[in-house]
């Protein structure tokens, strides 16, 4: 008798900021169809330690809008926000380790020391320059009521994707030593980096908007010794101007096609169009024809976009 392998898993992780629109639900259909293919076990995860931006009552919407487009899942985690001692313990690892160091300047007088720019990817630098003395001595018990940030190391993060294939930072240059910890508690990169790890994500699944966030979590999980999951980083929706879907390109949301009347059948008719699924002259498909017909070889390289004919369809036929 053998062990069975572990079971595969990966996450829905929608941050409750506002309701999901349709770039959203094409990137967790592409996400649903790849683990129902493959026989990943699925979880959804509400991300919602962007305190500023969250707002409640788009939890249950998320719920509500993904059951209404007839993606399922597994097993519910926790809130994120509900469940944080293993950020706890692992940013108090990073400090003992030496990797992390607290800093108390704010975003513009990090701007500010920038020798150069570093491009529209890698947000504001961390200059080496800035790092306080003592940076990199290994902290015992850590002052969790601040800023705390990753010790980045001049070395190229290489992020092997499963979609846009092999891609090589160096995070020195682009982003320099970035955030892990706030007043408020962990930041982005620390706690989706510790929650894959917990969770046995063995798959993640999202916008190549991330793909630059992979390579930070990449050296995080490699210095608490943790595994790396497979990068499945699929190309965005976009307005017509190019730039991220978002509210001034027209009303995308899901909840306003479900207030409409708009069948889910025909939300994953354009998803599937969108993800290079030839329809032929069908103008409904369900979840289930979709993780049947996607493949992910087919998927368009480059980003999708969003043109009011397309909203004129949805609403209009």
């Amino acid at each position: 008798m053998t062990d069975q392998a572990p079971r595969l898993r990966s996450r829905l992780a929608p941050s409750p900021t506002g309701a999901l629109h349709l770039g959203n639900a094409r990137t967790f259909a592409i996400n649903w169809a790849l683990a129902r293919q493959r026989s990943w076990e699925l979880v959804l995860r509400i991300e919602d330690l962007d305190h500023p931006r969250v707002k409640p009552d788009t939890i249950d919407l998320t719920r509500e809008d993904l059951a209404w487009l007839g993606l399922d899942w597994d097993l519910e985690l926790p809130l994120q926000s509900t469940d944080l001692v293993a950020a706890h313990e692992a940013m108090r690892r990073v400090a003992q380790l030496g990797r992390a160091f607290p800093c108390n300047l704010t975003r513009r007088e990090v701007e500010a020391a920038q020798s150069a720019p570093h491009g529209r990817d890698a947000g504001v630098r961390y200059e080496p320059e800035l790092r306080p003395e003592g940076a990199g001595r290994p902290i015992q018990a850590p002052d969790l009521d601040g800023t705390w940030r990753f010790l980045v190391r001049p070395e190229i993060e290489v992020v092997d994707d499963c979609v846009q294939g092999p891609h090589a930072f160096n995070l020195a240059e682009s982003v320099g030593d970035f955030p892990i910890w706030t007043s408020s508690g962990p930041a982005y990169q620390l706690a989706v980096a510790v929650d894959d790890a917990r969770h046995g994500i063995s798959d993640v699944v999202r916008g190549d908007d991330l793909l630059p966030s992979a390579a930070r979590q990449q050296a995080l999980l490699r210095t608490l010794g943790r595994p790396t999951p497979r990068w499945w980083h699929v190309p965005l929706v976009r307005g017509e101007d190019g730039r991220r879907l978002a509210k001034r390109h027209g009303d995308s949301r899901l909840a306003t096609f479900r207030s409409r009347g708009v069948e889910p059948g025909r939300i994953m008719a354009l998803i599937a169009r969108w993800s290079g699924i030839d329809l032929a002259d069908r103008c409904h498909l369900s979840a289930r024809q979709f993780a049947e017909e996607f493949r992910i070889e087919r998927l368009p390289d480059a980003d999708i976009t969003m043109t009011q004919e397309d909203l004129s369809w949805l609403l209009h036929g």
